[in-house]
């Protein structure tokens, strides 16, 4: 248990039923009153953010979150299976659980994958991957007076906004969190 008065950013906890993660948290000593808590709060599930107020001797259950480092196997249809290296078994997860985390993930890529008493419900991809451009158009000089971007493809399938001056077959480095152009490899 975890009392409000120990909220930090990143905690996660259990509160009516649901998962959810603190995104912010801000004590308050009103004038007049008793003191309380302010907290947005991020449900693991499904994303949703909520605004709640606390007590600051109100305790809430710290929920346990597992991230176990797993390998992207394939994807057949619907389904994306992973593999924990260490025992060999394989987990298949579903689009949904899924979402667009593995934009960037090419097969035989490590991933987290972040479970909560046994239910797996998000997956973490790598913060940075290199992938090749499969396709773009050709860089123009001139006729820019700051760096201007153009958009490219890649192996995964995902489209990136990159300088002028990567072409095609070219290796790049992209952050997965904002899915940004970081460097030619």
């Amino acid at each position: 248990m975890i009392s409000a008065g120990d909220f930090r950013n990143g905690i996660t906890i259990e509160y009516e039923g649901n998962i959810y993660q603190i995104i912010e948290f801000q004590h308050v000593k009103p004038g007049k009153g008793a003191a309380f808590v302010r907290t947005k709060l991020k449900n693991i599930i499904n994303g949703g953010v909520v605004e709640k107020t606390f007590r600051p001797t109100e305790k809430c259950p710290q929920a346990r979150i597992d991230r176990k480092d797993m390998q992207y196997l394939y994807k057949d249809g619907d389904l994306y299976y992973f593999m924990d290296v260490e025992t060999y078994d394989q987990v298949a997860l579903n689009s949904d659980t899924i979402g667009d985390a593995l934009k960037f993930v090419k097969e035989n890529e490590m991933c987290k994958v972040c479970s909560h008493n046994g239910n797996v419900f998000a997956v973490e991809p790598p913060l940075f991957v290199e992938l090749q451009v499969t396709e773009t158009e050709p860089g123009f000089k001139g006729d820019t007076a700051t760096g201007a971007t153009k958009p490219a493809t890649v192996e995964t399938g995902a489209t990136v906004n990159v300088p002028l001056f990567v072409e095609q077959d070219d290796v790049i480095k992209i952050d997965t969190r904002t899915g940004e152009y970081l460097s030619r490899v």
